[in-house]
């Protein structure tokens, strides 16, 4: 097989094509990773690798106007999911990897994730506020079902009846069900289902390894059947690709029995346009620069538009439509109303000693 060959044969179950060069590295060694697949095809098999994360603490801080939360939590960086428009991709650059295929396939797992966490809210400064699971990469990613890091981060938070919500793309949250509803007892836990599209060929190449659409629409109505606040995150609109999908998404969201809708629109930062646009033009040749150009229709012209206040949404007469096909699809369905937000009121800070009366007695 020539190397032209190898180059454009499919990476079976990644998103991303490739390896794109780490902005921070002069050098790049253009390695093919991975060997054949068993049967000789053109497809390409590359394992995933985990690796310990050696973090001394797991809350991070924000302080972006555009994001309506200040800490969050993400026992994992690197996302198997392998969802090709994902932000966070350039993030594994700092550890001196690539965007592409390693940020999907080399994993690094923050095993003290629960005993740091207790930690730090257990500190006298720390002040109770809503947590967010996940933020940058999913909590509930495949590996979670063996390691149980965030059940473990959410035991913690139920047994300290800390205030948090879980965004996540993975059904695998119906699992926590037990912890989460404990929570939203107090009012101190909401969910958010990310939906990108219901169309299950797409899903496969552009989120290779997540749920399909209907597992998660279906995790909406059993977190909200045991009482928990759950809504749908429409994320992130692709405009040329799946903004039609939108009505869809919302009516079907609202029947399974979401409260609350929000939308992004994608954006596509530094590596992450290299790694969009390789794909786009593997599985879409025939669309792939009007995807692009409508993206650049809602980013001022370029792929990604840093600005406070445009960043998540967009902005211009593209954007403007999407803004309102979303807003016309919530009023139909019902959603109107904002997410509610996770109270703080029953907090108990962790200690080693426990009180003769730290039941479940609410």
């Amino acid at each position: 097989m020539t190397a032209a060959r190898r180059d454009q044969r499919e990476t079976h179950g990644r998103g991303a094509t490739g390896n794109p060069p780490n902005r921070f590295d002069r050098l790049h060694m253009a390695v093919e990773p991975g060997g054949l697949a068993d049967d000789d095809s053109d497809r390409r098999v590359v394992a995933t690798e985990y690796y310990r994360d050696t973090s001394r603490s797991v809350i991070s801080h924000n302080d972006s106007p555009d994001i309506p939360f200040e800490v969050s939590l993400n026992p994992y960086r690197g996302c198997e999911h392998g969802c090709v428009y994902c932000y966070a991709r350039p993030s594994h650059e700092y550890l001196g990897l690539s965007a592409g295929l390693d940020f999907e396939t080399k994993l690094f797992v923050k095993e003290r994730a629960p005993d740091l966490l207790r930690a730090e809210i257990a500190h006298r400064r720390w002040v109770p506020r809503e947590l967010v699971l996940s933020g940058v990469t999913d909590a509930y990613q495949p590996i979670e079902r063996t390691l149980r890091l965030t059940r473990a981060c959410l035991e913690v938070l139920r047994d300290a009846r800390h205030p948090v919500s879980v965004v996540t793309k993975n059904a695998l949250v119906t699992r926590d069900i037990d912890l989460l509803a404990d929570l939203a007892g107090r009012g101190a836990a909401t969910v958010a289902i990310s939906v990108t599209t219901l169309d299950d060929d797409l899903r496969r190449t552009m989120e290779p390894r997540t749920p399909t659409a209907d597992m998660r629409l279906d995790a909406i109505a059993r977190l909200t059947e045991a009482g928990i606040p759950t809504g749908v995150m429409v994320a992130p609109i692709i405009p040329g690709l799946t903004d039609h999908e939108i009505p869809r998404i919302v009516a079907r969201a609202a029947d399974a029995g979401a409260r609350f809708a929000s939308y992004t629109v994608v954006r596509l930062p530094l590596a992450v346009k290299d790694v969009f646009g390789a794909w786009a033009g593997t599985h879409y040749p025939d669309r792939a620069n009007k995807v692009l150009n409508q993206v650049r229709a809602v980013r001022g012209g370029v792929l990604n538009d840093p600005r406070f206040g445009h960043r998540m949404h967009g902005s211009g007469p593209v954007a403007d439509v999407i803004r309102a096909l979303f807003q016309s699809a919530c009023v139909r369905s019902g959603l109107t109303g904002p997410a509610p937000t996770p109270s703080a009121a029953h907090f108990r800070r962790p200690s080693d000693q426990r009180s003769l009366f730290d039941d479940d007695v609410r």
